[in-house]
């Protein structure tokens, strides 16, 4: 670390116990950065960090971010803003606190560096793109979702905050970053939350039927939560402005999908097909020429290393009954 990384400021890290905000944060301890991370536990866990609080430049602080900022907030130089539910199994429960996390608390955000210069970081979603009509999906193509549906909490939560992240700038210079991602998967998911990876792996390790939804033709595009961190970390220190696409352009379809889950782990589940569900994508896979170009980015965990990594974390929290204590986990690329 260089004199001028050592002198930087604080990062305030909204989220930070969540999935992708606990690898985030545990990244930038090891870059050297003072780190404040909040959330309010609504799907992150302080267990997520337990591994962290040794460190004398970590904390962590209970808030949510619908609410007024606590005043340790000002001191941060750099945002990565993490906080909003992304498991569809919570969001569609809490619609209303999901759709305001994301509204809300951005504008507290804006309001923020607006008088302190710092730099903010939105974490996006390639559910701005809802059901798609274009593919793969570039940053210019304006989405096809649906503002009335089950998932809009979410859908238009996130819209609404790129809008005003981009309107901010129209009214005056501040220094903004949006990245899109597209299913991020990997340890600290939680079982039960909704997303297929996590779905898969706990139904496969408790020998319960693989549930998929629909013919299984429909298609994701998953990227290990280790190259999302580095795809954010570059993003940050970029001067990429506007929407950037994050996530790994190889494309498999949910079947293809469960036949890796169960030969990873050995199970012999059952595929049980279920009725579609409202607004599924059918086929979702990003255009990542611009973080190529522009960040000099490219996911580098294969999806056969990536999932052994996370069928690994979920077998140790099922075999010794951990539901959110994670174990160490090393890098899988």
């Amino acid at each position: 670390m260089n004199k001028k990384e050592a002198d930087h400021g604080p990062v305030l890290v909204p989220g930070g116990a969540g999935f992708i905000g606990s690898h985030l944060c545990g990244c930038l301890l090891e870059q050297g950065h003072e780190v404040i991370a909040l959330d309010n536990f609504s799907t992150g866990h302080a267990g997520h960090v337990a591994h962290l609080r040794r460190h004398a430049r970590f904390r962590l602080i209970e808030h949510d971010l619908t609410r007024p900022l606590p005043a340790l907030a000002a001191r941060a130089t750099r945002i990565f803003n993490l906080a909003c539910p992304a498991s569809p199994a919570y969001y569609q429960q809490h619609p209303v606190q999901t759709a305001l996390s994301s509204a809300l608390g951005v504008w507290r955000l804006l309001e923020l560096v607006q008088t302190s210069g710092a730099r903010l970081l939105q974490a996006s979603t390639s559910e701005v793109y809802g059901d798609p009509q274009c593919h793969p999906q570039r940053e210019d193509y304006h989405g096809h979702v649906n503002p009335v549906g089950p998932r809009a909490c979410y859908d238009e939560g996130k819209r609404f905050a790129e809008a005003l992240m981009i309107s901010s700038l129209a009214e005056r210079p501040l220094s903004l970053r949006i990245a899109r991602l597209f299913n991020c998967y990997g340890p600290r998911l939680h079982e039960g939350d909704g997303r297929v990876v996590s779905n898969f792996i706990v139904q496969a390790l408790r020998g319960e039927p693989i549930t998929i939804h629909g013919d299984g033709m429909q298609t994701r595009s998953l990227c290990y939560v280790d190259d999302t961190v580095a795809g954010l970390l570059r993003l940050m220190d970029s001067a990429v402005e506007g929407p950037v696409n994050l996530g790994n352009p190889v494309e498999v379809t949910v079947l293809e999908l469960a036949d890796r889950v169960l030969s990873l782990t050995g199970s012999r589940s059952p595929l049980v097909y279920l009725p579609r569900q409202p607004d599924d994508p059918r086929r979702r896979r990003p255009d990542i020429s611009r973080a190529r170009a522009e960040l000099d980015w490219r996911p580098g965990v294969s999806l056969d290393d990536g999932l052994r990594e996370t069928v690994a974390y979920f077998r140790y929290r099922l075999d010794a009954g951990r539901r959110h204590f994670p174990m160490p986990v090393s890098s899988a690329a």
